[in-house]
């Protein structure tokens, strides 16, 4: 038994685990989540019991009966974070803390048992701490992180369910898209939207992801990279992408980004790339962001550069943006300036390579 928070941990090491050789062969090259390691967590809740059986265990197929609730309502929740090998040989996790605190807080709007945050924290270092050597030592190489919850009751009706099953797995991985840091395309979805007012845009569930697919295929038929939503209600100011954030940088350096309307995750990496763009002495506003305001912007020279940004894929710029109303580039549809240092800081604080005044980072 471990300790990772308010319960213990009941460790069951795999008996089959990759051996090392086969290890460092899928590590050399490990792309995007389609290599995983040994070991997951699992921990189970019941209404009237709460939290119990936590168990690290073998990475296994979840058997699941034909009426789990969760595959007929969709009540499911998940978080990404990382852990990096640091400068000086530490393992190192970036804002844990936050991510546990959104976790819940998806939970209560999915009408979901919250799970205790110190519960979340204690299962990642846990799943961390037994699959070290899986965390990829490669420039930028990290261990992707996926805690999700989903309804693991056994029943057909429409109401919240009365038990959920918890759990982490772990994937090495490369840069999220291919090729490394370069200059996306974005695709204006102007017949779809992610989310709507009073909806579950803020949360972090599978369904906003799904309700993003369709768009995102017509960006990759018209030859683009990613999709960016407008508003549902009057299709006219910027959402975010179907799973990042979007700045918008001026000529003379300030910086805005689309507010938390409700519809919009509340990203990490956003309040994070906020707080360091401050610490630079850039203005940073929050607030409506229209479709024209961007394209004028971007076309008359007032706005030089845009970046998407989240976890996965840290800091992107946007080089160019299409739509069925024509096209315009950001720039000279590069790399811009702001971008690639508020990047180099953001990520030099991940891997301890540069101070971290904030103590984003939780050392193991």
């Amino acid at each position: 038994m471990s300790g990772g928070g308010t319960i213990d941990f009941e460790i069951r090491p795999s008996s089959q685990p990759v051996s090392a050789t086969e290890r460092e062969a899928l590590l050399a090259n490990p792309g995007f989540g389609r290599v995983f390691t040994d070991h997951m967590v699992t921990i189970r809740y019941a209404e009237g019991k709460g939290w119990y059986d936590a168990r690290v265990e073998a990475r296994a197929p979840i058997p699941m009966d034909p009426a789990t609730a969760v595959l007929h309502y969709a009540q499911e929740i998940f978080e990404g974070l990382k852990a990096y090998h640091r400068a000086d040989g530490s393992v190192g996790l970036f804002r844990p803390d936050a991510n546990a605190r959104r976790f819940a807080q998806s939970a209560q709007r999915m009408a979901m048992a919250p799970l205790p945050e110190d519960l979340f924290v204690g299962s990642v270092r846990e799943l961390v701490n037994i699959d070290r050597a899986w965390i990829p030592t490669s420039t930028e190489g990290s261990l992707y992180l996926r805690p999700f919850q989903y309804a693991s009751e056994v029943f057909l009706g429409v109401r919240p369910a009365r038990e959920y099953l918890y759990c982490v797995i772990a994937s090495p991985v490369g840069p999220y898209f291919a090729g490394g840091l370069k200059p996306v395309s974005i695709w204006i979805s102007d017949e779809y939207t992610r989310a709507a007012p009073g909806g579950t845009g803020a949360a972090k569930c599978g369904g906003n992801y799904a309700a993003s697919l369709l768009a995102q295929s017509q960006a990759a038929d018209n030859g683009c990279d990613q999709v960016i939503f407008l508003d549902a209600a009057e299709r006219k100011y910027v959402d975010e992408l179907g799973g990042m954030n979007v700045f918008f940088v001026r000529a003379d350096g300030s910086m805005f980004t689309p507010e938390l309307n409700g519809s919009i995750l509340p990203g990490i990496t956003r309040d994070s790339v906020m707080t360091l763009a401050r610490e630079q002495g850039r203005h940073v506003e929050e607030r409506p962001v229209s479709i024209d305001e961007w394209r004028d912007g971007a076309r008359s020279g007032e706005i030089v550069e845009t970046f998407a940004c989240g976890t996965a894929a840290v800091l992107t710029p946007i080089g160019t943006v299409r739509g069925v109303e024509g096209e315009f580039k950001l720039g000279d549809g590069g790399t811009g300036p702001v971008t690639a240092a508020l990047r180099e800081t953001l990520v030099g604080i991940q891997f301890g390579r540069v101070p971290d005044p904030h103590n984003w980072t939780t050392t193991l």
